[in-house]
């Protein structure tokens, strides 16, 4: 039992038995309960992340990080460091890789790393560049340059199966208690070792899988929930109409929704025209829909669809949005408030680990809308405490809809805060998750 919790702006005493709420009130009898004292702190639903990527997130923990390598001889000094620990042969694995580190290619990567099979992830999640020696372990001599786009979705080199346990860890300590794995999978390996790894109980969150249109009539471990059916609009070479409604096609065969992967303008208005085609049904979403041009909104309306957004981006990105992306785009970045203003559904998500896993940053950064240096990118997108909040309540299999709430008969997914709501959301912080429970089990704190 939790004591002495703000719940929904009273304070009252929670009870919990078999996995869920059975009990909200104030004075509730507690004889041989386990005992909890809120001390007048907040007690929300845990946190859904509605899009990121289990695998990719326990990948990054071992591989080499780009983050703080501010320039070219960064990088080089980077996977050149790791190349001369790593015992010979082994592949090395490196993630972050943006436009400060300049071109990068096969043949830089030979010069830094000798004989090594290297691959570099670019920081969007969606290419690689491979060595030479990585290329010829997986028979793509031919590809001059070594970048290799989606490689994920079916990844040609030797496949990883990384600790997922620090991954739950980390999502338990900011009151995270599911995801949604938004990876398009085309076979049921990288389910299974999702299913593998709830069962040995190294991840305790509630996991939605997705997996791509191969899987679509596919049936996932019973370990598992199914989500929609992911459908990418790649951003280096738009696939036509005609592919885009097969993969719904596909999806609608086995009655499933479809959650598509959009990231600029020309990728929407493709998307959109496909569900024109085939028409959209519930729990349909848009992933990211990081460019939103104001007059496609009556068309988001008129289909009935959801934006699952990254409101982190503004926070971990924004001063390189405001020097790179095009002036006509800005705007129209990682839209929320016009979005709902418009009738449009919106849920928040971190697409972890190639944006910021905090949840709690998105929600700052929901609120604020500032960039690292600062600067208010998109003021009146603005969403109001709670609202930016209410981005991850939603339930997984209807990101924004009706948000979650602790109440008797629901599952005890709860996320307890040192300190009553709206003084934690004044400056939201991972740093304020006291305790966080999942199906009535500790997982974090308490």
């Amino acid at each position: 039992m939790v004591t002495r919790a703000e719940v929904a702006g009273r304070i009252v005493d929670v009870a919990i038995d078999g996995g869920r709420v059975v009990a909200v009130g104030p004075d509730l009898p507690h004889a041989g309960a386990t005992i909890v004292d809120a001390a007048g702190g907040a007690l929300v639903p845990g946190l859904h992340d509605h899009h990121l990527h289990l695998m990719a997130m326990a990948a990054a923990r071992t591989s080499v990080r780009l983050d703080r390598a501010a320039d070219p001889a960064g990088l080089d000094d980077a996977i050149g460091e790791a190349h001369r620990r790593v015992p010979p042969g082994r592949w090395l694995r490196s993630v972050g890789l943006d436009d400060r580190h300049g071109s990068l290619d096969r043949a830089r990567l030979d010069r830094v790393a000798p004989g090594r099979p290297v691959r570099v992830q670019h920081r969007s999640g969606a290419a690689w560049v491979l060595s030479s020696a990585a290329l010829a372990v997986i028979g793509r001599t031919e590809v001059a340059d070594g970048w290799l786009h989606r490689a994920d979705d079916d990844p040609p080199w030797p496949r990883e199966e990384p600790d997922l346990a620090p991954v739950s860890t980390r999502l338990a300590a900011l009151g995270v208690t599911g995801v949604t794995d938004a990876t398009p999978s085309s076979t049921l390996d990288a389910l299974a070792a999702l299913a593998g790894a709830r069962r040995r109980g190294d991840l305790a969150q509630r996991l939605v899988v997705t997996g791509g249109a191969a899987l679509a009539g596919a049936e996932v471990p019973a370990d598992l929930d199914r989500g929609p059916v992911k459908v990418v609009v790649t951003d280096h070479e738009l696939p036509t109409i005609e592919a885009l409604v097969e993969a719904f096609r596909a999806a609608r065969r086995a009655g499933r929704a479809v959650a598509v992967h959009c990231v600029t303008r020309v990728g929407l208005v493709v998307a959109l025209a496909a569900w024109e085609a085939v028409g959209a049904v519930a729990g349909d979403r848009i992933e990211h829909g990081s460019v939103v041009p104001v007059e496609l909104l009556d068309q988001l309306v008129d289909l009935g669809l959801q934006v699952v957004t990254q409101p982190g981006f503004v926070a971990d990105r924004g001063d390189r949005y405001l020097a790179d992306v095009d002036a006509d785009d800005q705007p129209h970045l990682y839209r929320c408030a016009s979005l709902l203003d418009a009738g449009v559904p919106v849920a928040g998500s971190t697409d972890a680990p190639f944006g910021p896993d905090d949840p709690w940053v998105a929600i700052a950064a929901a609120i604020d809308r500032r960039t690292a240096a600062g600067v208010v990118l998109g003021a009146d997108e603005r969403l109001s405490p709670i609202r930016a909040l209410e981005l991850f309540l939603g339930r997984p299999d209807d990101p924004g809809g009706p948000t979650r709430r602790v109440e008797p008969g629901l599952p005890a997914d709860l996320c307890l805060l040192d300190r009553p709501l709206a003084t934690a959301l004044a400056e939201p912080s991972a740093g304020h998750v006291r305790g966080t429970w999942i199906a009535g089990v500790a997982v974090f704190g308490g």
